[in-house]
This record gives C-alpha cells, sequence and structure tokens, in this order.
C-alpha cells in the first residue's frame, strides 16, 4: 500500500515543480523574444540572404528592373577565385595578420604594467585607451603628417642615423612600405582595446597566487609564464580572436588612406575591399561580392578554429 501511495504521490508533487520550470522558461523567453527579433531582422536574415546571393547573378540591373536574382550555381565563387585582384586582396589580408600576434604580446605586457598601484596610473590608462575611440578621419590626418615625406617618422628617422635627407619618402605613397604604414595605424587603434580587456583579465586573477610564488622564490618571469599566463589563456584567446577577425576584415583604414583604390599599385588591396568594390563602387555586382564575403568568411572560421587549437587549454584534446 506505501508503495502504491508513493507512485500515486510522486507525480502530484513533482507537477508544481514542472509548472514553476515552465514559468520560469517562457518567462525567459519573453525577455528574450524582443532581442532575438531584432538580431533575427538585422542580423540573421542579411547573412542568410547574402549567402543566397553568392549563388546568385544579381547585379544593378536587375534591382533597378525589380527582376529576382537568377540562380548560377558555384559561377560566381568560381570568377572570384580567379580574378587576379581577389588574390591581392587575399594575400594582403594574410599579410596584415602580422599585426596580432604583435599587438597580442604589446598589450599584455603593457596591461601588466599599468596593472599596479602607482601614482597616476589611471591617467596612463586612459591615455593608451584614446586612440581607441578616436574618429579614424581625425587619425587619418595626424598619421598622414606623421607619414609624408618631411613628416615625423622620416624626421625621427633621419636624427638616428637610419637615413640622410635624399633617402626620405612618402611612406603611404610607396608600394612597398604603404601596408605597413596602415597596419601600424591598425596597431595603434586597436592597442588600447586589447590592453583594457588584459587589464580585467589580470585584475581577476587572485593576489594571493603570486603573493606564495614570490614567498616561495619565483622570479617576476617564472610567475608571468607560470601564473599569469595560464590563467590569462581565456582573455589572449578573446583578444586573438577579435584582433584576427580584424585583420581579416580591415577596410575603414584603406578607404581613409588610399580612397577605397587599394594603392599604390593594389599594395594596400584587401579582400574587404574588394568585396566594397564589387558591391558598393562600380561594378555593383552583388552576387559576386557575396561570393567573396563567404569566401572570405571561410578564411576567417579556418583562422579561428586555428586560434582555438592553438590556445585550447588541454594539450592533448583532439
Amino acid at each position: 500500500m506505501g508503495l502504491e501511495e508513493t507512485y500515486h504521490l510522486e507525480p502530484h508533487s513533482r507537477s508544481p515543480m514542472k509548472r514553476q520550470a515552465w514559468t520560469t522558461t517562457l518567462a525567459a523567453y519573453a525577455f528574450l523574444a524582443p532581442a532575438l527579433v531584432l538580431m533575427g531582422l538585422f542580423t540573421f536574415y542579411p547573412v542568410l540572404y547574402g549567402a543566397y546571393l553568392g549563388f546568385t547573378e544579381y547585379t544593378a540591373a536587375n534591382l533597378g528592373s525589380g527582376e529576382p536574382p537568377r540562380w548560377v550555381g558555384g559561377q560566381n565563387f568560381a570568377l572570384v577565385l580567379r580574378d587576379p585582384l581577389f588574390q591581392i586582396g587575399i594575400l594582403n589580408s594574410l599579410k596584415y595578420l602580422v599585426v596580432v600576434p604583435i599587438l597580442q604580446i604589446a598589450s599584455l605586457a603593457v596591461a601588466v604594467l599599468v596593472n599596479r598601484k602607482l601614482p597616476f596610473m589611471a591617467f596612463f590608462r586612459a591615455g593608451y585607451y584614446i586612440p581607441v575611440i578616436t574618429s579614424i578621419s581625425l587619425a587619418a590626418v595626424m598619421w598622414e603628417w606623421i607619414f609624408q615625406k618631411d613628416g615625423l617618422l622620416n624626421w625621427s628617422l633621419r636624427l638616428i642615423g637610419f637615413f640622410n635627407q635624399g633617402g626620405q619618402f612618402n611612406w603611404l605613397l610607396n608600394e612597398h612600405t604603404a601596408l605597413w604604414a596602415i597596419m601600424l595605424v591598425t596597431f595603434w587603434r586597436g592597442f588600447g582595446y586589447c590592453m583594457v580587456l588584459y587589464l580585467a583579465g589580470l585584475q581577476a586573477i587572485p593576489g594571493e597566487l603570486e603573493e606564495a610564488a614570490t614567498l616561495d622564490g619565483a622570479s617576476p618571469w617564472q610567475r608571468f609564464w607560470r601564473i599569469i599566463v595560464p590563467l590569462m589563456r581565456p582573455t589572449i584567446l578573446l583578444c586573438s580572436l577579435l584582433s584576427t577577425i580584424a585583420a581579416i576584415r580591415v577596410l575603414e583604414e584603406i578607404l581613409v588612406f588610399t580612397g577605397g583604390t587599394g594603392g599604390p599599385l593594389n599594395s594596400t588591396y584587401t579582400a574587404l575591399l574588394y568585396v566594397y568594390n564589387k558591391s558598393l563602387g562600380l561594378d555593383f555586382n552583388y552576387g559576386v561580392a557575396s561570393a567573396a564575403g563567404l569566401l572570405i568568411a571561410l578564411v576567417g572560421f579556418g583562422l579561428s578554429y586555428l586560434n582555438f587549437r592553438i590556445t585550447r587549454e588541454d594539450r592533448g584534446e583532439r
């Protein structure tokens, strides 16, 4: 009899808990619904529709006449992959990845330095972050002056004896240095953002760990590699991913410094500039632009996966 009572009572005793769980779940989705609707309309739908356009022929003529996109399969992808401009753009975008490890090392090192309770340290932290919130148009005016033939960079190099007056040149107008000069601007703009992320990660590390290591006789270098770097692995992964994606998608600096031409001699022509010119430039070929965007996204996914493999916590994991 006792077993039968238990059998009949258990479902009834659990039903209020089930109703409460359902109520909590519905309430959570109700709060999420407005954001999900907005993301669906302005993020997911454009991405899916853009992916669909990559397999179609869709130009300004179709847009003007109201004709629907015409399915062409992989024709756009073959055209993009054979285009020398896209090949140059991908190569230059991959060159841009040089910024990523330099940016991570420099921003982490500076974050360690400013993570100290010293006078005016807040002023230094704010100073490093100012480039992040500086308008690219304003920054371009300053950096164009720095890179000019008679600018600050050439003056500084001449001062230390790097070259004489006759060896000076405009760094943005030389095909061998233009891309590296724009990379320097990207580094300058992204440095403070990564530093703040690393600083937040450092301040989350319990101080007792470093104190215990100091008492055990660990040097600052040993504390950095044995304590800080392992505990900062998630932040390092985040910053590396953000920097890698930003390097592959670089466009703003190229538009401002070259006017969208990717010059001189296509030396600064990047993959996303190819997409921009095909869609909003002179071509207005949205199908080809979408195909190129999908190929760039695949490259980005591959590099993101590589970042996860390099920075994963368990090295033996497959």
